[in-house]
């Protein structure tokens, strides 16, 4: 069996404590639920008074004085129905302030993985990342709307009942006090061992999500390379550990929970019982004060089942408030500004230069070495090599989705790093091969929520890469309804959006990796097109695959390796006959079989 990590009691107060900290924004709300919980706990107390002193001064001597029973029955009947009143005002109190801090805390969570570097979700599988936004913040939302009301209350209600059996019979309510010791051990015990499995059912709902969010996307690969049988057993696998996990903490809540508590209250109602037997020996016993007595140990135990029956709550909230804190001070955030200055520099010219820089995703082995080069505004820069030669690594550091440590990378002479990240994603533009459409509309998809871009700009940028004809086209035209990831429409469309949408900023730098490849000729042709009007005063970075897309460049780099093996023009690397002359052979038919354009790399 995999080894879980658990919490130790240590840890599970520090975590709850934490929790806390988002209750002090709330404290008005909070003083009133607790005045009106005061008051409810109040009522439940002397409802039983009340028919004690009816048995004892009336029921018992057979006295009914009109006047004074009315007087007794109109207090315990407005004590009840204000008991309802307030009841219900002071749970619509506690449910406020618990979901308000669920929304903060929601709000934190998804604000913190909004800042993540990418390197972190290159280890964390997202639906890791979902169950701990959605199902583990649900599980600290319960522990404040239920867990923490029936602790607060049952402490109240404790504490009313053992002063009033005080007041009833100080030496009864003293043989009761061992009571409390069994409970706490109780208690004690639970919280050992129901810590171990919630944490391990915890781990397994996460891993659930993971598998199930990764079959989800990739379902159209599951299906045509028929991995439905496999990816079942995978999942069913997973479902059987968590299902074993729950059967173990069933199994503590079985024993320790309601059983074993009520077992206790047997014993107290037998040590009651068995005192005013004894008792009525001697003297005559108040059959009121019976009544109080076993009514309050009824009273009591009703609260301390509620709060052993929420115990398994409490400690489902604590282990997900442990693995949603853990998210939160994950230390792993997206690279921002390094260099602090008084001034924000603004990117102006847009001139890049890469300085003998060298990069690393794990810190051991090296993707990038020595990568030296210059593009300045208005020239284009491609960059060309064989899956993993380092590409799309140069355009992650551009863009700062990973931190670098060797060498430096610099525009207009500042490095990137002293550059505000607000101020260096506007001014960047990035297309990817595979764009990513949101739910909404075109207009949307193409604004991205920028208020101060109107719709004529929206037009003009669409116009601008030829979207705009076949926008017009569709139902709606700009209005016309994206689903989830644009899925309804071609991917040379998409990536005619995916255009639209970068031009529309008005970038002084243009990053295109292979922003064309998903586009039919006659699509590509009107891009390049448009390219070469959007290349003007602007730094154009460039990946392709397809060289015939890049024949114009100002500078051509071939990578091999992690490393710029050959740069110069197009004409430049036929001539020299190297890595480039042959890829070109090679993708243009002139070369039979892919060792020959690689036997000298």
């Amino acid at each position: 069996m995999e080894r879980i990590e658990t919490l130790t009691p240590k840890e599970q107060r520090i975590i709850f404590y934490r929790l806390m900290r988002y209750a002090k924004p709330h404290k008005k709300t909070i003083v009133v639920a607790f005045s009106l919980l005061l008051l409810a706990t109040i009522g439940d107390i002397l409802g039983p008074i009340i028919i004690k002193v009816f048995i004892d001064d009336y029921l018992t001597p057979r006295l009914f004085p009109y006047g004074p029973l009315t007087g007794l029955a109109s207090a315990y009947l407005l004590i009840q129905v204000g008991n309802v009143l307030i009841s219900y005002f002071q749970i619509l109190k506690f449910q406020e302030i618990a979901l308000k801090i669920i929304q903060q805390l929601r709000v934190d969570v998804f604000t913190k993985v909004q800042g993540l570097g990418m390197k972190y979700f290159d280890h964390t599988p997202g639906g890791s990342i979902v169950s701990r936004v959605t199902n583990d913040t649900e599980a600290i939302k319960d522990m404040f709307v239920s867990v923490l009301v029936s602790f607060i209350q049952g402490a109240f209600l404790l504490t009313g009942i053992f002063i009033a059996m005080f007041i009833l019979d100080a030496r009864l309510a003293f043989f009761c006090l061992f009571i409390l010791p069994v409970i706490l051990l109780i208690m004690k015990m639970y919280r050992t061992y129901s810590s171990i499995f919630y944490q391990d059912i915890r781990e397994r709902l996460s891993q659930l999500n993971a598998k199930l969010s990764e079959s989800l996307q990739g379902m159209s690969i599951i299906q045509v390379f028929r991995q439905e049988k496999r990816l079942r057993e995978e999942f069913g696998e997973i479902n059987e550990k968590h299902f074993f996990a729950g059967m173990k903490n069933i199994k503590v809540d079985g024993l320790l929970l309601r059983p074993a508590i009520d077992l206790v209250y047997v014993m107290a109602l037998i040590v009651v019982l068995s005192y005013f037997g004894i008792t009525s020996f001697d003297q005559p016993i108040e059959i009121g004060v019976l009544y109080a007595f076993v009514n309050y140990l009824d009273r009591f135990f009703e609260p301390v089942n509620q709060i052993m029956m929420r115990l398994s709550m409490f400690q489902q909230a604590i282990i997900a408030s442990s693995r949603v804190f853990k998210l939160l001070d994950e230390e792993e955030d997206s690279p921002g500004q390094m260099i602090e200055n008084e001034k924000k520099y603004s990117i102006r010219k847009g001139e890049v230069v890469f300085d003998n820089v060298s990069f690393s995703y794990d810190g051991v082995n090296d993707v990038l070495n020595n990568i030296s080069f210059t593009a300045k505004p208005g020239e284009t820069v491609a960059l060309v090599g064989h899956t993993g030669s380092g590409k799309s690594s140069i355009i992650n550091l551009l863009m700062r989705f990973y931190e670098f440590h060797r060498g430096d990378i610099s525009i207009d002479g500042r490095s990137i790093k002293s550059y505000p990240i607000e101020e260096l994603r506007q001014k960047v533009g990035l297309v990817l091969q595979d764009p990513f459409l949101f739910f909404g509309d075109i207009r949307y998809n193409i604004k991205l929520h920028d208020d101060q871009m109107s719709d004529k700009e929206v037009e003009a940028a669409a116009e601008f890469v030829q979207a705009n004809a076949f926008i017009k086209k569709l139902p709606g035209g700009y209005s016309h309804p994206v689903v989830e990831r644009g899925s309804t429409l071609s991917s040379g469309q998409r990536q005619l959006i995916a255009f639209a949408r970068t031009i529309a900023t008005k970038p002084k730098i243009l990053v295109l990796d292979e922003a064309t490849a998903n586009i039919d000729t006659e699509t590509e042709e009107a891009i390049q097109s448009a390219m070469k009007s959007m290349r003007t005063g602007r730094t154009t970075i460039a990946i392709a695959h397809r060289l015939s897309t890049i024949q114009d460049a100002d500078l051509i780099l071939v990578l091999h390796q992690g490393e710029i093996v050959e740069r110069g023009s197009h004409k430049e690397l036929l001539l020299h006959k190297g890595i480039y002359h042959k890829m070109y052979l090679l993708q243009n038919g002139l070369v039979h079989g892919i060792e020959d354009a690689t036997s000298e790399m």
